[in-house]
């Protein structure tokens, strides 16, 4: 079993980390020798925190993004409806339930937004050709009011009872990739299998629904031209830093929630075989090749870990540049902190943010605000977290 960092607060990260407390600590996670991993201060220095509802009566709400003029597009799981929020108000944008299988922790899912170009994307279950996952996408009206030209961009993500559909999307702001996150569907051989969509991130064309042509199996003519890693276990949020580089927030089993780093054609290590064992490590070295450890791992139990996204501002004091993970089993925001080469620096767990119930999704706004999801299945709400 990989070593791994678990905290409870800010003061037990500090000590772990600065005086090596913790046995075997991983490479990922230890920081280097010749210098100090976390400021002692920071918990001080960290700012208190604003938390306003922008929008309530909401179910299953799992994801929110922001569109132009101040509106924010968010979708409810298991209503399979989209909705508008403007000024504290909603307004449904459209009923998607004749086109999405809802079953489980599978519906309509995550979401993307082009604010120039009024498109919207949605990964979900579908209600046509057989029980699966796929992205469809959306040009949307001048006033935000109406959905038309849809088109299925990517499609035959596998599902079977709705466990562990996944299934989280990001623009990248690099290229013309759409980033797909996936669930491994319960399916013991999904994660390793090249040509399965499950258990990985995918790179696609936003537009076209092509392979990107820069994927590490992009000249196969199979389904593995998608694939930009494997090895994953059920992939629920993605999220993309300052330098560019991608990152991935994945549910653990009972023990070891993971944020990966992702890199192309990298190995994730689950490979829960024969049948569907759980008992086997998140990310298992016994298997052939290299495979890649986490950069933060939740360690058992689980703290089922949901969506990311790095936060920026300098108001943000010293959690700027954090990586803010959403958790729906802790009810709470873990704010972690890497440092250039993608080592585990510190934890910080602010108490405003611990009285919401469930949170899934997490988005930063332009002015640098966090949206946020709970999910508690009823009068479930988008919380917009500021520093004050």
């Amino acid at each position: 079993m990989r070593p791994h960092l678990r905290t409870t607060s800010l003061s037990l990260t500090v000590a772990v980390l600065a005086g090596g407390l913790l046995t075997g600590l991983p490479p990922s996670v230890a920081a280097p020798a010749d210098r100090p991993a976390v400021r002692a201060e920071r918990a001080e220095r960290a700012p208190e925190l604003r938390v306003r509802t922008v929008a309530k009566g909401l179910a299953n709400p799992w994801d929110v993004q922001q569109a132009p003029g101040g509106r924010l597009v968010v979708s409810e799981r298991d209503r399979a409806r989209l909705s508008v929020v403007r000024h504290g108000k909603r307004r449904t944008l459209a009923d998607l339930s004749k086109l999405v299988w809802v079953s489980g922790e599978t519906g309509l899912m995550s979401l993307a937004v082009d604010a120039p170009s009024r498109t919207v994307w949605a990964c979900h279950g579908s209600a046509k050709g057989g029980d699966h996952v796929q992205v469809s996408r959306w040009r949307v009206d001048r006033k935000w009011k109406k959905l038309s030209h849809r088109r299925t961009v990517l499609t035959g993500l596998p599902s079977s009872s709705g466990r562990h559909g996944g299934c989280r999307l990001l623009l990248d702001r690099d290229s013309d990739a759409l980033v797909v996150g996936t669930g491994d569907a319960a399916v013991g051989t999904n994660p390793r299998d090249l040509d399965s969509l499950g258990g990985k991130t995918l790179r696609v064309h936003r537009r076209t629904g092509a392979p990107m042509a820069d994927n590490p199996y992009a000249d196969a003519g199979t389904a593995r031209r998608f694939v930009w890693t494997y090895g994953h276990r059920n992939v629920q949020g993605l999220a993309q830093r300052a330098d560019g580089t991608l990152w991935s927030v994945e549910q653990g089993s009972y023990r070891d929630d993971e944020v990966n780093l992702l890199v192309p054609g990298g190995d994730y290590g689950w490979n829960p075989v024969p049948g569907y064992d759980e008992s086997v490590p998140m990310t298992d070295q016994a298997l052939p090749g290299e495979q890649q450890d986490a950069r933060w791992s939740s360690g058992d139990p689980t703290l089922a870990t949901s969506g990311g996204a790095w936060v920026r501002g300098k108001q943000w004091g010293d959690l700027d540049g954090t990586l803010a993970v959403a958790a729906l089993k802790a009810s709470e925001v873990l704010f972690l902190e890497f440092d250039a080469d993608g080592t585990l620096v510190s934890v910080t767990q602010p108490e405003e943010l611990k009285a919401f119930g469930r949170l899934r999704s997490i988005t930063s706004a332009r002015d640098g605000d966090l949206l946020v999801t709970t999910d508690n299945g009823s009068d479930d709400r988008v919380l917009r977290v500021s520093p004050r």
